[in-house]
This record gives structure tokens, sequence and C-alpha cells, in this order.
């Protein structure tokens, strides 16, 4: 189990989570880039992100999102389709990182509407359909040579002005997750074990005291 210190850590994380503002990665395949954008997200406290990809199994081969993908739910798609009609059903404004005649300066947006940010693969961008698809292109200006950030540095710079907003609106002061869903995370991250044998044998996860100790002794 995790001891006390660390068990009110998660906690703490968890009341903090953002359930609300979301990243999807449109064909972003190289480890690195994966490593970085989940790290941000973990950072920022967004709690689930969204993944397009045909190689289904990169998360595990490459270990890309070793560490923070633990805290952050990552699900996985074959077409950008299927995430958009989860974002439509969530009342997501989608927000693609594109740089297109009707894009706007992404500190423009306000993010603390529930938000979906779109970042395309390293070479091609984000997919046409994503693009087409989106309510709004959203850029970062450039006054230099090159023309465009790598996509973990894009990204990062997008999902901070994000939370710098909802921080100022005190967002991160309320919990985003129920009482359900946070016993049950909390569970699981501090008894991961335990926990994955309770779920095989069908069995309700028992209450914890406020230092992470197990309340039922028979378990």
């Amino acid at each position: 189990m995790a001891s006390p210190e660390r068990f009110r850590k998660i906690r703490q994380m968890l009341l903090r989570r953002q359930t609300s503002l979301t990243v999807v990665m449109d064909n972003v395949n190289k480890s690195h880039n994966l490593a970085a954008l989940v790290r941000s997200c973990d950072a920022a406290g967004i709690h689930e992100i969204h993944a397009v990809s045909r190689r289904k199994h990169i998360f595990t081969r490459h270990n890309a999102a070793a560490g923070s993908s633990k805290w952050v739910n990552i699900n996985l798609y074959h077409d950008i389709e299927s995430v958009y009609s989860r974002l439509r059903d969530d009342g997501m404004q989608v927000l693609a990182a594109a740089s297109t005649e009707k894009s706007v300066d992404f500190r423009e947006i306000d993010y603390t509407l529930p938000t979906a940010l779109i970042l395309g693969a390293e070479w091609d961008g984000i997919s046409e359909d994503a693009v087409r698809s989106a309510d709004q292109c959203i850029g970062v200006p450039m006054f230099g040579m090159v023309e465009s950030l790598n996509v973990s540095v894009a990204g990062a710079v997008i999902i901070f002005e994000a939370q710098r907003q909802r921080l100022l609106k005190g967002m991160y002061d309320h919990p985003a997750l129920t009482e359900t869903q946070m016993n049950r995370l909390l569970f699981e991250h501090t008894y991961p074990r335990l926990s994955e044998n309770l779920q095989e044998k069908g069995i309700d996860y028992p209450p914890l005291d406020d230092d992470g100790y197990i309340l039922s002794p028979e378990i």
C-alpha cells in the first residue's frame, strides 16, 4: 500500500482533477512526444485523454507514457470520428491546434468551458477530417524562422494556458470527480494489486480511513 503521506498526496491530486478538459492526440506516434504530452496533462490536472492511432499497441510497446500514464486515463481509437462523437456527447468545445486562415491566437479561447484540444502527428499535423469537424482552429504565434513547434511543446503551451485560466476561476478548488469515482480511484492507486484481485472476485472495495488504511480487517 501507499504510505499515509503518499495516500494524502494522491487524494489531493484526485480532488484537483479536471474532467472537463481533455487532449486528443491524432496519430502522434513518437514515444518521446507521447510521454511528454501525458506528463503535461497530468501536471495540469487533466483526468482523461484520447489517442487516435492504427498502432493500438503503441503505449505498451514503447512504454510511451511510463510513470504518468497510471495517473491519466488514456482511451485508444482507430478513427477521429469515434473520438469526436464522444467529445460531442460530453459537451466539449473542440479546438484543433492547426495553422489555417481561420486560426486564432490560442490565448483568445475560454478554456474554462468544457474543452478538447486536438494535437496532430509530428510530420503531417492534424488530419483534414479532424480540422474540418473542429469548432475552432487555434495557433501559437510564431515570430522566428521556424514555422511550427514540436507537438509536445505546442501542446504544453496551450495546456498550461488552460490551467492558468482555470486556476483564476477557482476550478481546481472544487472536485470534479464524483465521490464514487474518487473512492474507486483512491483505492486503486493506493492498493493496485489488491484492487485487481477484488475485481477478479467481484468484491466491492472496502472503505479507507484518512491515512489510507483499510477499515475492513477481513480483506
